[in-house]
């Protein structure tokens, strides 16, 4: 198998809506967003699918040494493989990927967050270095628009946040912030128990208009120049918010089950913005 057939396998078996907003790229980016996709997929996949915590952190350990080893020339893993051949055209930094390695480091070290300011940390990292990085690879042409994409970061990641309510407490992970848990009533074991109420209901219609926010941020941000060469960035704003959008009809159902669109509702979203550039 060649890096770039790993890195594609790698893209398309996660399922995510990120995947359908590659498809309509040219085909140098889209290799591009794909190997980049692909290395985030594999940090994050150490954090969830590794038990045991030591084990975690000594795998994120290698591939901090990994990625500093490919910007130095020699890169051994086909994500990197793949990856190096884009980082100089597309602006991609050793920085960026060390960062998102250094968020998924925090999902080993703590599973509360005080209060927003501290989340916000964790979605910087993880998501919005990740747009920034993305937004490079789409085409940006105004500095601007890397204050849009850590912005649509934040709201993508608010937005997985609610989704993931329930498959977190599984983990013993409760994004949350402390601070809100307390102003809504809400206690941390019914959380982890999956207690449905008509509390959390309120807390997550907290959380919900918070990303709603975040997305009219976004959009506001995205300078007009950019915003042919971001639609893909806006094809994954338009499928998370339906899917907010989803979420909020259902009363916020996310403890003991997973809200998704079928990959024909994304695709048709995906679609509606590359042709007719509606969200």
């Amino acid at each position: 198998m060649t890096p770039e057939q790993y890195v594609q396998d790698k893209a398309a078996a996660s399922g995510s809506s990120f995947y359908y907003a590659f498809l309509f790229l040219p085909k140098l980016r889209r290799a591009a967003i794909t190997a980049f996709y692909a290395f985030c997929r594999e940090i994050d996949d150490v954090v969830d699918e590794v038990s045991d915590p030591g084990v975690a952190a000594t795998k994120l350990a290698w591939w901090r040494a990994e990625v500093s080893q490919a910007f130095a020339g020699q890169p051994h893993h086909p994500v990197m493989q793949a990856l190096m051949l884009y980082t100089a055209e597309y602006g991609i930094e050793e920085r960026q990927l060390q960062e998102v390695i250094q968020g998924c480091q925090m999902d080993l070290e703590q599973t509360r967050y005080l209060d927003f300011q501290a989340l916000r940390r964790y979605c910087h990292l993880v998501a919005g270095v990740v747009g920034e990085g993305a937004a490079r690879i789409f085409g940006q042409t105004d500095p601007q628009t890397t204050a849009y994409a850590h912005k649509l970061g934040l709201a993508l990641q608010l937005t997985n946040i609610i989704r993931d309510v329930g498959e977190d407490a599984l983990r013993g992970r409760i994004y949350l912030p402390v601070n809100e848990l307390q102003q809504f009533d809400v206690k941390a074991h019914e959380i982890l128990n999956r207690v449905h109420s008509d509390r959390f209901v309120a807390l997550m219609k907290f959380q919900a208009a918070r990303a709603q926010a975040a997305y009219d941020e976004a959009l506001g941000l995205l300078p007009a120049a950019d915003r042919r060469a971001q639609k893909p960035g806006l094809m994954m704003a338009s499928i998370y918010r339906t899917l907010l959008s989803e979420i909020e009809r259902d009363n916020f159902q996310v403890l003991n089950q997973r809200v998704s669109l079928t990959p024909v509702r994304k695709l048709w979203l995906a679609w509606r913005v590359q042709a007719l550039g509606k969200l």
